[in-house]
C-alpha cells in the first residue's frame, strides 16, 4: 500500500503540479496519468528482482530449501517452475494493490487498467527469470550489488518510467528500448490511458514473453549444474 502511495503522491501529484504548470514536457495528459502505469510496471520489476535473487540463493546456499524438495520425487524443472509461479502470484498481488490505489487516488482513470497489472505482473515475470538463472550461478550475494547498481537502477531512470524516450540522446534510445521495462511501460501507458492500439500491446506483450522464456531456459540449465551432482 505504502509503495504507490509514496510513488503516485511524490512523482505523480508532487512533481507533477510543477509539470503540469510549468511545461507539458511533451506528454500531452497530465502527469500523474503519464507517470503512474510507468511506475506500475517498474514497481513489478523492482519486486521480480527482489523475489529472484537473495530468495534464490538462499534456497541454494543458506536455507537449502531446494535439496529439500529434490529429496523429494520434484525435478529441477518443477522446483523452478514452481518458484517461479509464486513470484509470478506475488508479482499479480504488488499489481492489483498497485492499480487499486492508483484508481483511488485518481492516477488510473480506465477499466483498460486491469490490463496494465497483468502486463506489469508479465514485466516482473521477464526480470524475474532470467535474474533466477543469474542469482543461482552466484557463490555470494556481491553479484548482486552490481545487477542493481548497473542494470535495475538504469533501467528504472531511462526506460521511459518518467519521461518519453524520445527525449533522450539518440544515441541511447536504442539501449531503452531494447530494455523489458520500455516494452511495460509503453504497453501499460497505452491500456491504462483508456484508448490502446491492441497490436502494439501484443507485440510489446509477446517481447516480454520472450524474455520469460529465455530465462526460464537459461535457468534450468543453471539449476541443474546447482542441484544435480
Amino acid at each position: 500500500m505504502l509503495s504507490p502511495l509514496l510513488y503516485l503522491g511524490s512523482l505523480g501529484f508532487g512533481l507533477g503540479v510543477l509539470v503540469d504548470t510549468g511545461s507539458s514536457g511533451g506528454v500531452g495528459v497530465p502527469y500523474a496519468l503519464f507517470v503512474a502505469p510507468g511506475v506500475l510496471a517498474a514497481n513489478a520489476m523492482q519486486a521480480g528482482v527482489g523475489e529472484a535473487t537473495w530468495p534464490v540463493m538462499g534456497a541454494i546456499k543458506w536455507q537449502r530449501q531446494y535439496h529439500a524438495m529434490l529429496a523429494t520425487p520434484l525435478a529441477v524443472v518443477d522446483v523452478l517452475l514452481g518458484h517461479l509461479a509464486f513470484i509470478v502470484l506475488r508479482l499479480l498481488a504488488v499489481s492489483v494493490v498497485f492499480g487499486v490505489v492508483g484508481a483511488l487516488l485518481g492516477a488510473f482513470t480506465s477499466w483498460w487498467t486491469i490490463g496494465a497489472v497483468l502486463v506489469a505482473t508479465l514485466c516482473g515475470a521477464a526480470y524475474a527469470a532470467p535474474v533466477m538463472a543469474f542469482a543461482a550461478a552466484q557463490e555470494n550475494d556481491q553479484g548482486f550489488a552490481y545487477l542493481f547498481r548497473f542494470v535495475l537502477v538504469p533501467t528504472f531512470l531511462f526506460a521511459g518510467t518518467f519521461y518519453p524516450v524520445d527525449q533522450l540522446p539518440a544515441a541511447i534510445r536504442p539501449v531503452a528500448w531494447v530494455t523489458p521495462l520500455w516494452h511495460a511501460t509503453q504497453a501499460c501507458r497505452d491500456l491504462a490511458l483508456g484508448s490502446p492500439d491492441l497490436a502494439s500491446v501484443a507485440a510489446h506483450c509477446a517481447y516480454l514473453a520472450l524474455w520469460v522464456a529465455v530465462g526460464v531456459v537459461a535457468a534450468r540449465v543453471v539449476y541443474s549444474r546447482r542441484l544435480v551432482r
